[in-house]
């Protein structure tokens, strides 16, 4: 029997290639239902009422359950809930859960792993020969400290929810990812001021070219990589203009090095003055905020958009071969280098990759697992690279940001091929 746990998105995948390959699990998952953080309702969300997808359906859904016809082109965070809901119920996934369950401790027990829960109040601990991990990545808050004490309201975009929090008052937002640009354009309608500090620049793409999403264009001719990031460049900049045309800094690095802010309404409030931008903060006294440039202005309410944490609390760092790095040094981000029976899902991102990329990932790793019960010689092919390549990035040659959220970055194409060979391989041991 192993444990799944987490029913988000990559959750209900490695639940459904589990089911699908008649592995037994159980399905452990804090919230009182699936779809992890789209669900808002879900006390532990870090969603907010405006979200909607920043990729677009077609190349987001899982390929077995295709989004319905009449569903936007970038849904909102409210259908999303009702999609992964009725994946799991498609599936019969809902069956495998323990709902309300928190994951207090998964402790090495032998060849197989201890682990502890609480639900309702009731704890127990039970053995099982294998653990799938697949809380997700976006609930652990990055706060970094600020230079100086604010006297104002602080919060980071995890406690977001909606723009009443910003009526009247001047707002500073701090950071420029996806999330704090979409909060920066919620501020806008109801804050009497809206401000963004930006320490480095980001590359900003449209959601839509000619009436077409943006991430279902190109890819049929392929390109070499340095011709693509020159080409694809010079197409963002004819479609929107450099970054510095709007008073935010110009990349310092190629695209595709890092990940892009799919947002056209940011550089729109941007250009109409609705959005005041800055460098970093270079000190705080009271609610006074001097910049870098040495501008001073006064805010109420300090938003910090400033991403998240990889989180694991119920597990040793050092059962996942997470030392001195940013994130854990795995094989594929998924295959530990010595333990065969411990896997983290969805510890991995990649432009355009989609729930159907983690899909691939955990049917891999169902094969995987019966390919071992089997004792068939792909599996230990597979743990050999397991072994040998743990912590190496499939970055297509690409020069990734030395970020913390890039740790476990990848480049999709690279990442698939890789996956989908294994697939084929361990389809021979099943």
């Amino acid at each position: 029997m192993y444990a799944v746990i987490g029913a988000g998105p990559m959750g209900l995948a490695t639940a459904r290639n589990l089911s699908k390959y008649g592995i037994p699990f159980v399905g452990l998952e804090l919230n009182s239902d699936v779809g992890g953080l789209w669900d808002i309702d879900n006390p532990h969300s870090t969603m907010y009422q405006s979200a909607h997808l920043i990729s677009s359906k077609t190349m987001t859904e899982f390929r077995e359950f295709p989004m319905a016809d009449d569903v936007a082109t970038y849904p909102h965070h409210s259908e999303m809930k009702r999609y992964f809901q009725g994946y799991a119920r498609h599936f019969g996934l809902y069956e495998h859960y323990e709902f309300s369950t928190r994951v207090d401790r998964v402790e090495r027990d032998g060849e197989g792993w201890q682990v502890t829960t609480t639900c309702n109040g009731e704890t127990r601990s039970r053995y099982f020969d294998g653990v799938l991990i697949a809380n997700g990545t976006l609930h652990k808050p990055n706060m970094p400290s600020l230079p100086g004490k604010f006297d104002g309201e602080l919060m980071h975009s995890c406690e977001y929810r909606d723009a009443s929090v910003f009526e009247g008052k001047r707002v500073l937002v701090v950071g420029c990812g996806n999330s704090a640009c979409d909060i920066a354009v919620d501020a806008v309608h109801r804050a009497a001021s809206v401000d963004l500090s930006v320490r480095r620049g980001y590359y900003f793409l449209p959601k839509f070219i000619a009436g077409k999403p943006i991430d279902t264009i190109g890819g049929r001719l392929k390109l070499p990589r340095a011709v693509k990031q020159r080409v694809d460049a010079q197409l963002i900049r004819l479609l929107v203009g450099k970054p510095s045309d709007y008073g935010l800094p110009d990349p310092s690095y190629r695209l595709y090095e890092s990940h892009p802010v799919i947002n056209s309404l940011v550089l729109h409030h941007l250009g109409h003055g609705d959005i005041t931008p800055h460098g970093d903060i270079a000190g705080i006294v009271g609610k006074t905020v001097t910049f870098t440039d040495g501008r001073s202005r006064v805010y109420d309410l300090i938003l910090m958009g400033t991403g998240y944490k990889l989180d694991y609390p119920f597990i040793d760092r050092a059962e996942l071969n997470w030392h001195n790095s940013d994130a854990p040094q795995l094989y594929l981000n998924v295959f530990h280098p010595r333990h065969r029976n411990l896997f983290m899902m969805g510890m991995v991102e990649a432009a355009g990759l989609g729930w159907e990329g983690r899909n691939e990932q955990a049917e891999m790793v169902a094969l995987y697992i019966k390919a071992r019960e089997n004792h068939h010689p792909v599996a230990r092919k597979l743990e050999a690279r397991a072994t040998a390549e743990a912590g190496k990035v499939l970055d297509g040659g690409f020069d990734y940001l030395k970020l913390a959220r890039m740790a476990y970055y990848v480049h999709k194409d690279s990442y698939r091929k890789a996956v989908n060979g294994h697939i084929a391989e361990l389809k021979q041991g099943v």
